[in-house]
């Protein structure tokens, strides 16, 4: 055939390889597989429809039958039961199955003859005798106890009875509080007193009977009743649920202990569970919380709840609000019901392990409670605390909820479950050491754990008062810490303890919870008992616990960090990062420790400044502490104490020449010279230099003096003069004449709490001389200026405490002392929460809380009372002043910068050290010119006297020849620039010798006649000192 020219009737080839015949099969079989599965589902849908339709029908006919028996009923017993009698009850009456086999509770008429049912079961079994209900029950039913039919058919009926209330609980709610009496009550009423009838603990039957209740989830039926209920039951007061309490104290009495054969069912549906988060459960049913403690049903969930190892969202109901999160109201009903079983001592050791356990989890996932003062989360983890916030935000509590939470946390509570975990609770009946060792670390570790988590969430002003005074918390755990240290046991209380996994480090929960207890009590215990009686540690265990702090610190800092997390209060975050948390919060809390402690060695020594110091710490580390962001630079920040003073000193300089080198930061400098009047330095220096920008600040400052008669005086201004002219001004400004300090009994200065009585402008004048010792420090210009530790502590912005008041107020620091070790009654010597401020013989009394006034001092609030006077004088009547002082030093001195150093190192560091004068020191680094050498015999005349001077001669020749009176921190090599002696003349004739000696501060140069004795050299050295003529002298 030829070709038609038509392309359609070209055979097709698969350049695949496959053949058309192949491709047709596989599409055949795919279209089969297709039609058997039609054919399938067809088949599925004609089996489901005859199931559908034979359960249709079945419960049609069950439907027609229940009708057919309800009629006979109706006519044999009759519409409203008046044919029935006590014979109706027994087991040979077919009254009970057929009532309950056509039982419907949502009929109306089957409700009404149940109801009408339970009164003649009432009436039946009433008797004078109370005793006598259950025997009557029994006689009622048969006397065939153990018959089969009589079980079945009581655990129908009580289930019917409480089953029609729950399903009608909407209709009935305002009747199932009820507190009527009459015959007439309320139809719940009336089916809850047959229920309790029938589950009287002296029946026979009552175990069968509760089992089948459980297996019928029969506390989340009263879950869903009571929360119905609940705005009822609370303006009842409680007073009207009595026989529903009734009903579940019988049943919740059936935990499978002693006799009992009750099983325990699954944790979900338990009481626990179901009616333990119902919010203000005990408020509801008071009476109930008294049975639920002392019959062991407390003991017994608490245990349950303590093995549970899945997480307690699968185990709890579904939340009734956002306001009220099952867990929440679960920790909250169970923290009040411990309270009370602590209260009356009848929680024992095991109970308050469980109960730890629990309530640690609980706590870890409530959003935190916010103080009713200023205290907030931010200071319990620290002020860079954020963090991964993979989790969602937890939204906020109900008031009323927090209330309980935190009201059940009280004196006592704390008191006596840390005396139940850790006082003497421990078994001892055990002889083996092993075991009792693993109940001390057990016990550590529940209590441990539930504390640092309390600490997370609860206002800290609530808890730890207590703990550090109305406990011996810090004693047992001390004891156990130095203990653990010294035998090397650590690895025990990872073991037992199941809040961190077993490598974590032993001693981080410990830490976590003494080392913020140890500190609260540190800012309230008196010179006395911690240097003179020793409490509540030795000074021998205190250096031991400044090395254990050391070690830790260095370990969690250095050598495992936790690497750069920043950690947030969400606590689902906290929760999934337990070890990173605790870890982290060690490193604060015992940082915080250490320097408190260094700050009483610092007032007097009992341990060496070395012990503060980490073995680690080498020229690798320093190098790296003077780069941002390393790891070397954040230890720095966080813990400067474990680096030497010297070493930090450096790192100072050498940021103070980093700033001065960088690019740009001389450019305004030639613009700033002032001239300043000597008689009114304070004033001029105030009205010119107050105003200038923060970069001229830095720069170099040139002043000019105008001497009492108007001249400017000679000399310019190399730095020298500027030298002078801040020793002058910070003379003048600190003076205690001029209103704006005053001075301790020890001449240490502090700000005039009345110094806005003076001064209409003072906090500017604060702010200003700020500026002015900021700039002096910057410069590295020391300045003879003693200031107050309290008053230095104001520039790290720490608070000071009771331990801070001798200094300020030794009298006011005696009463309080006298306060404290009173052993009467406070209530007697009429004190109240008031302090009389006494400024310039004006008086103002000021409450120290809200209404103090009325607010009587006695034995439970004295410790709160002592505080807030030591705050107040030491804190709140500074504050302003010290704030603004603050903000002026910081312009040129960052604060970072300031807490390298604590406040004995910041005093050196703005005055130098007062204790010595290093003369050899200083002829080691000085220069000679003029024709002196080292070895010319004025030079040698010259260092002679210059060491028989008095210690004060010494430094006014040092302020002499350099414009200031202390010589630089780290030696005389770092004077810049180095001391010189310069030749006054060529010849050493009479004229010239009776010359006095001159110096140019600016260049720190010594300008020496060559004077022939010592005699004559010492007496025109002295001279020359001593007659402070300004600059006219050289």
């Amino acid at each position: 055939m030829f070709f038609s020219g038509d392309p359609s009737n070209r055979k097709r080839v698969d350049l695949g390889g496959r053949s058309s015949k192949e491709r047709d099969r596989n599409k055949l079989l795919e279209q089969a597989k297709i039609e058997r599965s039609k054919r399938l589902w067809l088949r599925q849908q004609n089996s489901a429809a005859l199931v559908i339709q034979k359960f249709f029908r079945g419960r049609r006919v069950v439907k027609t039958e229940r009708g057919n028996v309800r009629e006979q009923f109706y006519d044999t017993y009759g519409k409203n039961c008046e044919r029935v009698d006590r014979q109706c009850f027994g087991p040979d009456s077919d009254f009970l199955q057929k009532l309950l086999f056509f039982f419907s509770p949502r009929n109306a008429s089957d409700l009404s003859t149940l109801v009408k049912t339970c009164d003649m079961l009432s009436e039946f079994t009433k008797d004078p005798n109370t005793d006598r209900v259950a025997e009557r029950t029994l006689n009622l039913f048969g006397d065939s106890c153990t018959h089969a039919l009589v079980n079945y058919r009581v655990k129908k009926f009580t289930y019917a009875c409480i089953q029609s209330i729950h399903l009608n609980r909407d209709q009935c709610k305002d009747q199932l509080f009820s507190t009527s009496l009459d015959w007439d009550q309320p139809p719940s009423i009336r089916l809850l007193k047959a229920a309790k009838l029938l589950i009287h603990h002296k029946l026979p039957w009552s175990c069968n009977l509760i089992s089948y209740l459980l297996r019928q989830n029969i506390f989340k039926i009263f879950r869903e009743i009571i929360i119905t209920g609940k705005e009822s039951a609370l303006s009842e007061g409680g007073s009207g649920n009595v026989l529903l309490m009734d009903i579940l104290t019988l049943v919740i009495a059936h935990t499978g202990q002693g006799l009992c054969v009750c099983p325990d069912i699954d944790l979900q549906w338990s009481f626990a569970s179901q009616i333990l988060t119902i919010p203000s459960v005990w408020k509801i049913l008071p009476s109930l919380k008294e049975v639920y403690v002392s019959h062991g049903s407390c003991q017994h969930y608490l245990h349950r709840m303590a093995a549970c190892t899945q997480s307690f969202e699968t185990v709890l109901p579904v939340d009734i609000s956002s306001e009220f999160p099952s867990y929440a109201c679960l920790l909250g009903n169970t923290l009040e019901v411990v309270r009370d079983a602590l209260s009356r001592d009848a929680c024992p050791y095991d109970m308050a392990i469980d109960f730890a356990s629990v309530a640690t989890l609980l706590l870890e996932v409530l959003p935190p409670i916010q103080s009713s003062y200023a205290e907030s989360i931010e200071e319990i983890t620290g002020e860079d605390d954020m963090v991964i916030d993979e989790a969602p935000a937890v939204l906020p509590l109900s008031k009323e909820l927090e209330k309980q939470i935190s009201d059940a946390i009280d004196l006592t509570f704390l008191r006596k479950l840390t005396e139940a975990l850790l006082g003497g609770s421990l078994p001892v009946a055990d002889s083996s050491k092993d075991k009792n060792k693993d109940n001390e670390a057990a016990a550590v570790g529940a209590v441990c754990s539930f504390l640092h988590v309390t600490f997370t969430i609860i206002p800290l002003e609530n808890v730890m008062t207590v703990l550090a005074y109305r406990t011996e918390l810090v004693s047992v755990l001390w004891s156990f810490i130095k203990r653990s240290h010294v035998d090397k046991k650590w690895s025990s209380l990872s073991q037992v303890s199941p809040y961190l996994p077993a490598d974590a480090f032993g001693w981080l929960l410990p830490l976590a919870v003494f080392c913020p207890v140890y500190k609260h009590m540190l800012m309230i215990i008196d010179n006395e008992e911690f240097y003179e009686q020793e409490k509540p540690l030795p000074l021998n265990d205190i250096r031991l616990l400044i090395v254990i702090l050391r070690q830790a610190l260095w370990q969690i800092l250095w050598l495992n960090p936790v690497g750069p997390m920043k950690f947030s209060t969400n606590s689902f975050s906290l929760k999934k990062h337990r070890v990173e948390f605790v870890q982290h919060r060690v490193s604060v809390v015992a940082s915080e420790l250490l320097s408190q402690l260094q700050h009483w060695n610092n007032r007097r020594q009992f341990a060496q400044p070395t012990d503060f110091h980490a073995d680690g710490v080498n020229d690798h580390f320093i190098s790296q502490a003077m780069i941002e962001n390393t790891r070397a630079y954040d230890i720095l920040k966080q813990a400067p104490f474990l680096v030497p003073f010297t070493s930090r000193v450096k790192l100072f300089t050498s940021r103070l020449a980093a700033i001065k080198d960088r690019p740009g930061s001389h450019a305004l400098f030639n613009r700033s010279s002032f001239k300043i009047r000597r008689d009114h330095i304070l004033e001029d220096a105030f009205s010119q230099l107050s105003t200038l920008p923060e970069e001229d600040l830095r720069g170099v400052i040139r002043v000019t003096f105008v001497n009492e008669f108007g001249e400017e005086e000679a000399g310019i201004d190399g730095g020298g003069i500027f030298k002078d002219f801040m020793e002058n001004i910070t003379r003048a400004a600190f003076d205690m004449q001029y209103g704006l300090f005053k001075e301790t009994i020890d001449h240490l200065l502090y700000p005039n709490p009345g110094s806005g009585m003076i001064h209409e402008q003072h906090l500017q004048f604060f702010h200003f001389l700020g500026i002015i010792l900021g700039k002096a420090m910057y410069e590295g210009i020391l300045v003879d200026i003693p200031f107050a530790t309290f008053f230095l502590s104001k520039l790290k912005q720490k608070s000071n405490h009771l331990n801070d008041l001798p200094s300020l107020d030794p009298e006011l620091y005696r009463h309080l002392i006298f306060l404290k070790h009173y052993e009467g009654d406070l209530a007697d010597l009429e004190l109240y929460f008031v302090i009389v401020n006494n400024e310039f013989g004006e008086q103002k009394a000021e409450e120290l809380i809200p209404d103090g006034k009325n607010v009587r001092v006695v034995n439970s609030n004295v410790i709160q009372f002592i505080h807030l006077v030591s705050n107040h004088r030491l804190n709140t009547q500074i504050r302003q002043q010290s704030l603004y002082f603050s903000k002026g030093f910081q312009k040129l001195i960052p604060k970072d910068w300031v807490d390298l150093f604590n406040e004995h190192e910041l005093q050196l560091m703005i005055s130098g050290s007062v204790d010595n004068f290093d003369v050899d020191d200083l002829r080691a680094n000085t220069n000679y010119a003029g024709g002196y050498h080292r070895e010319h015999y004025v030079i040698e005349m010259f260092w002679e006297v210059l060491k028989s001077f008095s210690l004060e001669n010494q430094h006014k020749f040092l302020k002499f020849v350099t414009g200031c009176s202390r010589g630089p921190l780290l030696g005389f090599k770092n004077l810049e620039p180095l001391f010189c002696i310069q030749r006054a003349a060529g010849s050493a004739s009479e004229e010239v010798l009776d010359r006095l000696p001159t110096s140019a501060t600016c260049m720190n140069l010594l300008k020496l006649p060559p004077y022939r004795s010592k005699e004559q050299m010492e007496r025109k050295l002295l001279y020359a000192i001593n007659a402070d003529a300004g600059f006219d002298l050289s």
